[in-house]
């Protein structure tokens, strides 16, 4: 199995929230990736490059994990391949000229962790994908970056990837 990062759009591939991630999917057992989307501002060409990556990819159980716009970029993705689950961190959805408005993800295992303090974006948006997909929702204490509940973040990760091993 493999956890694939897409990170947001002002940090990089490897930033600390994604090595403390990829940390924690490594000790349960997972290889990991993240995707360098430095110099692609447009969401939709950072999809196009994740769907090409998810086409060479071998490995069939893939989990999709993504940081604001990468949130976006990794939910996108996901309706051309079937994927194990998608996990969200304050995903940037319904954002302004962003192609993709509507999200067909049926059948997908989808969690999500936004910050009730973030002011990037706006914690309904997460709550009205939440409700009408009838995922599973996180509202944590925290900002847009997540860093001050980093905690939080790992540990509701760790018991997302513990439910895909046992789903497969």
């Amino acid at each position: 199995m493999k956890v694939i990062f897409s990170h947001g759009k002002e940090s990089g591939p490897w930033g600390s929230k994604i090595k403390r991630l990829a940390n924690i999917a490594k000790q349960q057992g997972f290889d990991v990736d993240s995707i360098d989307y430095s110099g692609i501002a447009n969401p939709d060409l950072r999809v196009n490059k994740l769907n090409d990556m998810l086409e060479r990819e071998s490995e069939n159980n893939i989990i999709l994990v993504g940081s604001s716009m990468g949130g976006y970029v990794s939910l996108v993705a996901s309706k051309s391949r079937n994927v194990s689950g998608v996990l969200l961190l304050a995903p940037a959805l319904y954002m302004p000229n962003y192609k993709v408005q509507t999200f067909d993800v049926q059948g997908k295992f989808i969690e999500i962790i936004h910050g009730w303090s973030d002011d990037v974006i706006p914690v309904e948006n997460a709550i009205t994908f939440a409700k009408l997909h009838r995922h599973r929702l996180h509202l944590i204490d925290g900002d847009h970056r997540l860093n001050s509940s980093i905690d939080t973040v790992a540990e509701i990760f760790k018991q997302f990837l513990v439910h895909i091993k046992k789903q497969s």
